[in-house]
């Protein structure tokens, strides 16, 4: 029935894909900023009650629903699943304004490229080149693909008999790691320490099974090179893995300084091959798809052979 739940929503996702306007994630945002207001006394203890207020509810929600619909009928569970993942992830989203700033870079409307990036990253763009803008497109591909779809998928399989506990709870951590666990955007001291902590802890697995796919599916050789020389030096190590295998596995060159809030930003290198551009941000996206397919492939494998064994 996972399985099953998860083709219904990839393919409602397709064809009816997330947009920035959903209203459940606006809500959560609230949510969390009033807790943050609430809790920021830049302590440990105050992130962790933080993270657990903002964590547990809608995770106890979607699963006692679950049980509920389960008990009524197994349909409408499998249903609910569908449903809660088709919130939970978003390909076609970030795909989409891939494609809308590869297009303007191509036109040569940078301008036009660096405001999409902006609104897509919530950094400040203004004065990145057209390199940097590519890189940095590549780059937020790669780490959306997988804490919106992998990651998400990794912890719903794992959590699959508690319904779609495990992709809810996976993308909600991700989200607070991006929003109180960040010290280099947000000054939150101990706050958000604990935040980063549980991430590491879940995405430990579900990080190094999408950089092996990458590199399964793209250049295995120099994708296990770069994950193995290059991304431990990237500031954030799971990213650094996630980016040097995808790095390696397309054949691009990635990292490298930026030009950022008046000032040239420091990062190291990442993967090898050509320098990035709007080609490589279309190639960024057929590496995920590919992925994709992959990893259906083998749960198609894995439901099988369940199947089989009942």
């Amino acid at each position: 029935m996972s399985f099953l739940s998860l083709i219904a929503a990839l393919l409602v996702e397709h064809f009816y894909p997330l947009n920035s306007r959903l209203q459940i994630y606006h809500l959560f945002t609230r949510y969390t900023n009033f807790l943050e207001l609430q809790f920021n006394a830049e302590q440990h203890k105050h992130g962790m009650i933080a993270w657990i207020l903002a964590a547990l509810p809608p995770v106890i929600i979607v699963t006692v629903i679950y049980f509920l619909l389960f008990s009524i009928s197994p349909f409408l569970a499998w249903a609910w699943n569908a449903v809660v993942l088709y919130a939970t992830m978003g390909f076609k989203y970030f795909s989409n304004i891939n494609a809308a700033i590869a297009e303007a870079l191509k036109n040569n409307d940078v301008e036009q490229a660096r405001s999409q990036l902006a609104k897509w990253t919530g950094k400040d763009a203004g004065e990145l080149s057209e390199g940097e803008i590519a890189r940095l497109c590549i780059e937020q591909v790669f780490i959306c693909s997988h804490r919106q779809i992998f990651g998400a998928i990794a912890w719903f399989v794992v959590l699959s008999p508690l319904g779609p506990m495990g992709a809810v709870l996976y993308r909600i951590t991700s989200i607070l790691v991006r929003k109180w666990g960040d010290m280099s955007v947000n000054d939150l001291g101990e706050f958000g320490k604990f935040a980063t902590r549980i991430f590491d802890w879940m995405d430990w697995v579900p990080s190094r099974l999408t950089a092996i796919s990458f590199a399964i599916v793209g250049d295995f050789e120099d994708a296990v090179y770069c994950w193995r020389s290059q991304a431990a030096l990237w500031m954030h190590k799971t990213q650094g893995i996630l980016l040097a295998s995808g790095a390696g596995a397309l054949g691009v060159k990635l990292g490298d300084p930026i030009h950022q809030n008046g000032e040239l930003v420091f990062r190291p290198e990442l993967g090898v091959g050509e320098d990035a551009d709007f080609d490589y941000m279309h190639s960024a996206v057929s590496l995920v798809w590919r992925t994709l397919v992959l990893w259906l492939v083998v749960l198609l494998l894995l439901h099988l052979a369940k199947l089989m064994g009942n």
